[in-house]
């Protein structure tokens, strides 16, 4: 995957924030936030574009996945069906949504990480959500990569 300006100039971003006072965060937290939501735009557009682009029986899979576990969750069911679960295709997708998942998780981390920071006034917690932010990004850029292994 090629580097996204987007996202590097928010790591950077980060990673000099972790420095700052709280003073500085005060000044400064709507640019970084400004600068998250372009980094995760920007991972956003190339995933969805990525996703335009697989075969459409990864594209079945990957929906047949998220509508089983939406169909085992509102039944409390936490079994897999047996409906080729084990095709290429469904390890495939599982794998693809096991990635965009975790990335996912990791970027509602760091956002709420640094919702409780800005709450609290706390250089400390936004120190944590700026490491959390760089993680979850990385974690999409992860992810993306596994997607442009499926795409023709």
């Amino acid at each position: 995957m090629k580097t996204l300006p987007e996202v590097e100039t928010a790591k950077q971003l980060m990673n000099e924030a972790t420095r700052w006072s709280v003073m500085r965060w005060l000044r400064e937290k709507k640019r970084v936030r400004k600068t998250a939501d372009d980094a995760n735009a920007a991972l956003d557009r190339v995933s969805e574009e990525l996703r335009q682009r697989w075969p459409d029986n990864i594209k079945a899979a990957y929906h047949a996945l998220g509508a089983n576990e939406a169909d085992s969750s509102r039944k409390g069911n936490t079994g897999q069906k047996t409906t080729a679960k084990n095709s290429r295709e469904f390890v495939v997708a599982r794998q693809l949504k096991d990635a965009d998942d975790k990335a996912f998780r990791a970027r509602m981390a760091a956002e709420k990480t640094f919702d409780d920071a800005e709450k609290r006034l706390s250089t400390s917690l936004a120190r944590e959500g700026c490491q959390k932010a760089i993680l979850s990004w990385e974690l999409h850029e992860r992810a993306i990569a596994e997607n442009e292994k499926v795409c023709p």
